[in-house]
């Protein structure tokens, strides 16, 4: 999952950004509304938190640029308004919800959870393989009936090949967009995780899903998954 988190308080965004890593998100920070209203409109995200007090932005004008260019897309609030009056304004102006400061982490991770399982979202909460099935939003992973215990980067490999099934992804790619990273000599990390996940995802079973694509990568399965 990539969450787009708009915050300035520096030392809350720090905080939140190794808390949400640990929750196995994909996570960009930003501190202005200029640039989270640009990188929203740009980029995919599965959902965005967003303070409302930024530097450069008017109140809930970045909202509204928000929702303007991507309708579907999940925003939560966060905000120190503690104001009945504000807390409408911004669900009305196309917030999905709203948690005022201070709040415990645990109440947040679960709203995120809340508002990425509603419907009619363009989010695909479930990745499947043939048999193989993950969970973005509880971070749960089965292969015919039985849970598979990954780690937080395994599961981010995983979920990785998965939003590509059927495709070729080389391994700078997985580099990049998994360890968030742009060194070549890191590609060999690539391959020690992909055993991992063969050795929990492919073994005992007849028939493997993560091939080595000579002079590329890796992939996963044969066609699209199906959601």
């Amino acid at each position: 999952m990539r969450i787009l988190v708009a915050e300035d308080d520096a030392p809350l965004a720090d905080f939140l950004h190794q808390r949400l890593l640990q929750e196995q998100f994909s996570v960009q920070m930003v501190s202005t509304g200029l640039e989270a209203q640009r990188l929203a409109a740009e980029q995919s995200y599965d959902v965005v938190l967003l303070d409302l007090s930024l530097p450069g932005a008017t109140d809930l004008d970045v909202l509204r640029g928000i929702r303007s260019k991507k309708p579907d897309l999940p925003v939560l609030i966060v905000t120190g308004a503690s104001l009945v009056e504000e807390r409408v304004r911004g669900l009305d102006a196309g917030a999905d919800d709203y948690l005022a400061k201070p709040f415990a982490f645990a109440e947040l991770a679960a709203r995120i959870r809340a508002v990425l399982r509603r419907g009619n979202r363009s989010v695909s909460v479930f990745l499947r393989v043939e048999d193989l099935e993950l969970d973005r939003v509880t971070h749960t992973v089965q292969r015919h009936g039985r849970p598979i215990e990954l780690s937080p980067k395994e599961f981010a490999l995983l979920e990785f090949l998965m939003r590509h099934a059927g495709q070729p992804v080389a391994r700078t790619a997985i580099v990049e967009q998994v360890w968030r990273l742009h060194f070549d000599t890191m590609t060999n990390v690539v391959d020690v995780y992909i055993n991992y996940l063969r050795r929990k995802i492919d073994s005992g079973h007849d028939r493997p899903l993560i091939r080595t694509i000579r002079g590329i990568g890796y992939q996963i399965g044969l066609n699209t998954p199906r959601n």
